[in-house]
């Protein structure tokens, strides 16, 4: 009994919708992140079928054809409509229950892609509208760096601007990937034509196949005829931002894209030519993610016709004062603030420091400064939160020396990982969480624990 109870207040307060029905169709759970995905109470569910309460969701439902075809669906995705009318977008694996070669209930768990949907169609919109909204963007002249290093790459990308080939940009998190895509689209013949970056992380797959190929009505549960970004994008680029974040099946299809020259939206006969440039990221080195099975090799040779390969900041250090001073200004004219210099010891502290965060991370730290002074033209220690920039030790694992306990040293160690971790990603929670491979709760435990702000 006790562990029905902690299975039933677990499966109550994750983020997924379980539903379950029995084998005539009728619901018999209904959990409460369900009732938020499709706005309706379990009270009106329970002993109902779900096209008795879902409109036009008879045939199409994946729940009725698990128990029908005795059949497992793996991220479907689905567009259906609740009783007041409200438009839902999910993607759901649904699975039969088999006792005795019968079917006697089907299990379907439910993400909702309702607002990632909604905000990644009005986000390309935008980058659509560009040239008509006069929004600025990157060129050649905003990449900073005297670094011989960097400024090969940046002459491999001015050449790049020049050619339709695909391009993959490798760099850490922070390195400016995207300076360098928009450097090379606005920097070409491509320029007037749509640019349209896609954050391949946070878009599922099954999702974002359907935003790049496009959809024909009937094709899945709730598609339209709609366009892809593929189409939209015709004479332009897309840039697919950590690419490896695709799941194997949809590298290939892009690949038979890149090879081709056509597309085939999503339940079509029909092929669409297209002429579309890709710019592809990785922040992690390509041959790692070939051999660990993250990135298909064939996908890998067929963008990387043009590899460029941006150097972390902590191997340009030659350049951190000439990107401090930039942001310094930029954030003087943000703030509406007239501060001249950086200290020399805060210089001299910044080329110390390892900058895991990059360029990403300089920029965080310069803006929290410049938001904590208000009086003065120098730039000092004092108004720097992250003091991790001024203190050698954290940037190193300290050997113990006995002159307190294990457990406060732990402590200590600990907290001061956090705060590097916190700062490189922009004090972001969630990017934070997931680079210390904890759950958000436990870092927030954490960050009160150590009291971080």
């Amino acid at each position: 009994m006790k562990s029905e109870h902690i299975l039933q207040y677990l499966i109550n307060n994750i983020n997924e919708g379980i539903h379950i029905v029995d084998n005539k169709g009728k619901t018999i759970y209904y959990n409460c992140a369900m009732e938020k995905i499709e706005g309706l109470k379990k009270e009106e569910v329970l002993g109902k079928k779900v096209y008795e309460y879902l409109k036009a969701m008879e045939n199409g439902s994946t729940l009725m054809k698990a128990l029908k075809e005795k059949k497992e669906y793996k991220d479907v995705l689905q567009n259906y409509f609740n009783k007041e009318g409200r438009k839902i977008t999910s993607i759901n694996t649904t699975v039969p229950v088999i006792a005795n070669d019968k079917v006697i209930a089907a299990i379907e768990i439910a993400k909702d892609m309702t607002q990632i949907k909604s905000l990644n169609e009005k986000l390309c919109d935008l980058e659509k509208n560009n040239k008509k909204a006069k929004r600025n963007h990157y060129e050649f002249k905003d990449i900073i760096g005297d670094n011989l290093i960097l400024k090969n790459e940046v002459n491999k990308s001015l050449r790049a601007s020049l050619s339709s080939s695909s391009v993959l940009i490798y760099g850490e998190t922070g390195t400016g990937k995207e300076v360098f895509a928009q450097s090379i689209h606005y920097g070409g013949a491509r320029k007037d034509k749509p640019f349209i970056p896609i954050n391949c992380a946070a878009i599922p797959s099954a999702l974002l196949e359907a935003m790049l190929f496009g959809t024909v009505k009937g094709s899945f549960t709730g598609a339209e005829n709609k366009k892809g970004l593929f189409e939209e994008a015709n004479g332009g680029t897309i840039l697919l931002d950590e690419v490896n974040s695709m799941e194997p099946y949809l590298q290939s299809k892009l690949l038979r894209v890149l090879q081709d020259g056509y597309i085939r939206p999503i339940g079509s006969n029909k092929i669409v030519d297209i002429d579309v440039r890709i710019i592809a990221t990785l922040n992690e080195e390509p041959e790692k993610l070939i051999d660990s099975g993250k990135l298909r090799k064939d996908f890998y040779y067929r963008l990387s016709v043009i590899r460029i390969n941006i150097p972390p900041l902590r191997e340009r250090k030659e350049d951190i004062e000439k990107i401090a001073i930039y942001f310094l200004d930029y954030y003087n004219n943000i703030l509406n603030k007239n501060i001249k210099l950086i200290d020399e010891k805060v210089i001299e502290d910044f080329l110390n420091y390892e900058w895991h965060g990059n360029i990403r991370e300089l920029k965080n730290v310069i803006e929290a400064a410049m938001n904590m002074i208000d009086e003065g033209e120098i730039l000092s220690k004092e108004y720097f939160e992250n003091k991790a920039i001024f203190n050698n030790k954290s940037e190193k694992l300290c050997f113990w020396e006995g002159n307190i306990s294990i457990s406060d040293y732990l402590d200590n160690l600990e907290k001061e990982i956090i705060e590097r971790i916190l700062s490189k990603n922009g004090r972001n929670i969630t990017r934070t969480a997931k680079e210390l491979k904890i759950s958000r709760q436990n870092l927030q435990y954490k960050l009160k624990k150590y009291s971080i702000n």
